[in-house]
């Protein structure tokens, strides 16, 4: 595939921008160290498969034509960002250094990643608009060409997410001998979230 270069510089550079994956990954690492990041990882790269099934079975186009379907995901999406930056602000044990490792709190890490990806609709919306431009819609495989495309996508999301989980599991071992410190952290990325939050319940389509 000739694109197949381009494809990947265009989609690394969309990867690594700043967003509510970025932001979440980045939390729970330094909250339920390593093992939490990669969990919060890869949640959000199994939301991102789903995400680009819908798009290559043509799914997310009734999305995008869709008023009602992309306001009720819209506002689901929105709220749970905010739901989620509530949490990590008001609840210490959501961003307790001292927890970690324990099944439940993984499975939470998994849980919150996928959600906050799969229910956000200018993600689905992203995907109709992005992979068709690397792809001859002419063909009869199109279908099965986005697919892969998408694979390709989330290899290298897992990829970028799981070093900035790792990463801010080091941040989070040094906060523990810092308690008064990461009393501060934990309200950053959790307002962060929340302001994501208000700015997906107030986009538009486009």
């Amino acid at each position: 595939m000739e694109s197949l270069p381009l494809y990947i510089i265009a989609a690394l550079a969309l990867i690594v921008t700043p967003g509510p994956d970025v932001i979440y990954v980045l939390s729970r690492g330094i909250a339920d160290g390593r093992v939490g990041g990669l969990m919060g990882a890869l949640g959000v790269t199994c939301g991102i498969l789903i995400h680009t099934m819908a798009a290559s079975l043509g799914l997310a186009v009734l999305l995008q034509t869709s008023t009602l379907g992309f306001l009720i995901l819209k506002l689901a999406g929105g709220v749970y960002l905010i739901y989620l930056g509530i949490q990590v602000v008001r609840d210490k044990k959501s961003f307790d250094l001292e927890v970690g490792g324990n099944g439940l709190n993984l499975r939470k890490c998994f849980v919150q990643g996928f959600l906050s990806n799969l229910l956000n609709p200018k993600v689905a919306l992203f995907f109709v608009a992005f992979l068709p431009q690397f792809v001859d819609l002419s063909s009869p495989h199109h279908s099965v060409h986005m697919i892969g495309l998408g694979l390709i996508y989330a290899v290298m999301t897992i990829a970028f997410l799981s070093g900035l989980g790792i990463f801010a599991g080091l941040i989070g071992a040094w906060l523990k001998s810092r308690r008064s410190v990461a009393d501060k952290v934990r309200w950053v990325p959790g307002l962060v979230l929340m302001v994501l939050g208000v700015r997906l319940l107030v986009s538009q389509r486009n």
